[in-house]
């Protein structure tokens, strides 16, 4: 899938829509969810036009793709998260329900989470 640099994340990260900015560096960007589904919902972007976890750490430079997770470590942290846990999550494609086709991780804590997901029958 080609990357559509109209997505609202892209957006976001040119300054076109505010937002509620936890963190930011030269691979990252953080900020809170506008529809949090948990106490403290996180959204960390890279800096760059890649639409998921595949073709960011297939084309991304080994240094974009280390400062991104770093990124991810220095928000949790930041926050407190590491405190008492929390958990991340990266959907890619559809069956996974990206909503945004623009690569990005949710950070989710402040509450127990409960299990990740059902388990099959």
């Amino acid at each position: 899938m080609a990357y559509d640099d109209t997505n609202v994340f892209a957006k976001i990260l040119r300054g076109e829509i505010p937002c509620n900015k936890v963190y930011e560096d030269d691979h990252a960007l953080a900020f809170h969810d506008i529809q949090p589904q948990a106490p403290t919902h996180v959204l960390v972007i890279p800096k760059g036009p890649y639409v998921s976890m595949d073709d960011f750490t297939r084309d991304a430079p080994a240094e974009a793709v280390a400062g991104f997770f770093k990124a991810i470590g220095t928000v949790a942290r930041q926050l407190g998260m590491d405190r008492t846990g929390y958990r991340i999550v990266a959907n890619t494609g559809e069956d996974a329900h990206q909503e945004v086709m623009h690569f990005h991780v949710h950070i989710f804590a402040g509450r127990k989470l409960g299990p990740m997901i059902r388990r099959a029958p």
